[in-house]
């Protein structure tokens, strides 16, 4: 019996004392300021032209994406295929004879109607200019090397006879003759010209015009990477008409004010504003785009969604961290050492992991490194060179790649990106790996490299290596490329430390784009420099291997370096054009045999590359050949759901204290209201009382029960 009591004593205490859990739930919905507009601060440079046929950097791709269109184009993020676009489709037997038969109704914003006559005008131009571009993208394909390098034009093949043979002039004799006759042709554009027609009818030539909608484009060796070639923006379809309005076409020439003020073509937006410098330009979505209203295009040449594009670019580290941190900026980014800032600055920090905002879109095909010159005093000599792959301190350059226990780089031998399965291939073959930190061995090839070169190197322990009979070698300088981030001092200061333990004295000189302009000469070309090589297209051998390797690239070109081995140019004559895969691995595999021993780079890591993008857009597509897709992106408003537990605890004076910690759930919902913030907390006064009348009736049933139970007794 005094048992029960202390039980329904202690149950009169409980019904005095009841703790009650209840939650609540607060949303909170994250969209633009303005969902008409998109605003991207990424680019933290200009582009260098606003013309397809010059521009040659990376930051210019979104923005030709958006506003210039090929016959073929990347299949979104799917880099090795295309689909149709200004092309309704195509064909080839060969891999050399392609015949692409033209989209009826495509059409620049002024009304000027696209058929096979603007396609042999793009292309041409294009070459004839003599660009980045053009002559990068198009030599030994569409027009003969020897040739250009012997004349300094870069004419498609056979434009000479067929203007000859429908002119009379002499043309195939005269390339100076051709390429002025070519430029008038451009220059004073009119397909519904006999004379011009004429010509571009000619069969045996580069483009020929088969109809008024079928063209057919042939290589000079079958080649079956093209399409990929031409998918970017150097294939671009432009406007006779908006150019020759506009200064027209002059062989080897820039054409100035496009390059300053753009020009609109077939794409989804069109240029609305040019901001001073390039610093900012505006897109607005175009009001006259011809594939606005079908349905039977592929998703990369479907209308705009975002109305504005406007496009900063340049800005400092802080606006950068600011626009995106305060929602004024969707797309963003800032270098490695300084994700965590980002993500601390970031309004929505508690709501929205750092892996929603963080695009990280893996490696890409590049390679980074220590270009040396392999034609001029100290870095021609190969022993030189093996002790600089051999002296840095890869592990330490990896280190600053590191970010919440990982790391965002890999090391590999190039001049082939490891993202390409060739790379695995061939370094199987070779069995090799990437040139490993060991400073004996590298002052062993240095020690070899005074002797042959006549100079010696003081060590930081004062033990002299190389020809004491010869001249202390001087400070060496390292050429970079202006504006430099902290990671790319880091990495430079690194260098400079690894290369100091040898005794080699360096330092660094910065220098805009329009230096690198004039590295066209070994001797015009510094003896180290740290860079970088995007191949233009995804042919590891065409656009990587040879690119940086052959001395017909020679400087700004590929090949800073200035690689020049008569046994790699021989199997390079036909190497890109091996139709046996397994027999163009073999030869590649013996190229790389010699570049390992010549060591003409140190190679530097191959970072991730990534943005900073808001939750809320959607549609983000990026291909690592021409960047990411405007017309693709549009919003879908964020909802962050925050689930709020609070704990009210009830006396018998019915007192009421409340404590709450808050947990955040995020799901994504197709809300498409502005930033609201909505509460469930008004019913919990209510949902407590019921509860603890809940709990009261529990513990009196359980009294009664237990009751009954003693009065049962032992055995009952």
């Amino acid at each position: 019996m005094s048992n029960l009591k202390g039980l329904a004593f202690l149950l009169i205490i409980l019904t005095g004392i009841i703790f009650l859990q209840t939650s609540a739930q607060t949303s909170l919905t994250i969209s633009p300021s303005n969902s008409s507009i998109l605003v991207d601060v990424s680019q933290v440079a200009p582009p260098d032209a606003l013309d397809p046929a010059t521009g040659f950097y990376v930051q210019d791709g979104p923005l030709y994406q958006a506003i210039f269109q090929e016959l073929v184009e990347f299949n979104g993020s799917n880099y090795l295929q295309v689909v149709p676009v200004i092309a309704q489709n195509w064909s080839t037997t060969n891999y050399e004879n392609w015949t692409f038969y033209i989209r009826h109704g495509v059409y620049f914003p002024d009304g000027v109607q696209v058929n096979a006559s603007t396609v042999w005008f793009s292309f041409y131009r294009t070459i004839l200019m003599g660009q980045g571009p053009g002559v990068a993208n198009y030599i030994e394909l569409l027009f003969n090397s020897t040739q250009y390098g012997q004349t300094g034009y870069a004419l498609p093949w056979g434009v000479a006879a067929a203007i000859q043979n429908v002119t009379g002039l002499p043309t195939t004799k005269n390339a100076t003759l051709a390429a002025k006759v070519l430029a008038s042709i451009l220059s004073h554009f009119n397909a519904a010209n006999t004379t011009i027609q004429k010509i571009m009818e000619y069969p045996y030539q580069a483009v020929v015009v088969k109809s008024p909608y079928e063209v057919e484009i042939s290589t000079l060796e079958p080649y079956k990477y093209f399409l990929l070639d031409i998918a970017s923006w150097w294939g671009a379809i432009v406007n006779p008409v908006f150019i020759d309005q506009h200064d027209g076409v002059q062989p080897n020439t820039p054409n100035s004010y496009i390059n300053d003020n753009g020009m609109n073509g077939t794409g989804p937006y069109v240029i609305k504003s040019v901001g001073p410098s390039l610093s900012e330009i505006v897109l607005v979505k175009n009001p006259h785009y011809w594939a606005a209203n079908l349905s039977n295009i592929p998703a990369v040449a479907q209308p705009g969604h975002i109305p504005i594009i406007d496009i900063k670019y340049g800005l400092s580290h802080n606006a950068r961290v600011e626009d995106f941190a305060t929602n004024q900026a969707q797309i963003s980014y800032v270098s490695l050492p300084f994700l965590q800032q980002m993500y601390s600055a970031y309004q929505y920090n508690k709501y929205v992991s750092f892996d929603q905002i963080f695009a990280n879109l893996g490696y890409e095909a590049a390679v980074f490194y220590i270009a040396m010159n392999t034609q001029i005093f100290p870095t021609n000599i190969t022993a030189f060179r093996q002790a600089i792959v051999h002296a840095i301190n890869y592990t330490a350059e990896l280190d600053i790649f590191k970010f919440q226990n990982q790391t965002l780089a890999i090391e590999y031998l190039g001049p082939i990106s490891p993202v390409f399965p060739l790379y695995n291939e061939v370094m199987q073959l070779d069995k090799l790996h990437p040139y490993t930190y060991n400073l004996s061995l590298a002052l062993h090839y240095l020690n070899e490299a005074g002797y042959e070169g006549h100079f010696y190197v003081v060590l930081p322990n004062g033990t002299t290596i190389g020809d004491t009979n010869g001249k202390q070698l001087g400070t060496l300088t390292i050429y970079a490329l202006a504006p430099v981030n902290e990671l790319e001092q880091e990495q430079l200061t690194i260098v400079q430390e690894s290369l100091q333990k040898i005794g080699i004295s360096t330092s660094i000189q910065y220098v805009l784009p329009s230096v690198t302009d004039n590295w066209i000469t070994p001797n015009g070309t510094p003896a180290l420099i740290d860079l970088g090589w995007f191949p233009d297209w995804p042919d590891p051998i065409f656009q990587e291997l040879i690119a940086q390797t052959d001395v017909l690239y020679g400087g700004i070109s590929g090949d800073l370096a200035w690689v020049n081995i008569s046994t790699l140019q021989q199997i390079y004559e036909n190497l890109p054009f091996l139709t046996n895969q397994t027999q163009q691995t073999l030869e590649v595999a013996k190229v790389y045999q010699i570049l390992y021993q010549e060591a003409p780079y140190a190679w530097l890591p191959n970072p991730v590359v990534y943005y900073f993008v808001q939750p809320y857009v959607k549609g983000f597509v990026y291909n690592p050949f021409i960047g990411y897709y405007y017309n693709l992106m549009y919003y879908q408003p964020y909802t962050v759901t925050i689930s709020t537990s609070t704990s009210i605890t009830s006396t018998t004076t019915t007192n009421f204290v409340t404590t709450s910690t808050s947990t955040v759930t995020t799901t994504p919902t197709q809300v498409t209201s502005t930033a609201t913030t909505t509460s469930s907390s008004s019913s919990t006064l209510l949902y407590a009382t019921i509860g603890i009348v809940v709990v009261i009736v529990i513990i009196v049933v359980a009294i009664v029960l237990l009751r009954g139970r003693g009065r049962g007794g032992p055995g009952f």
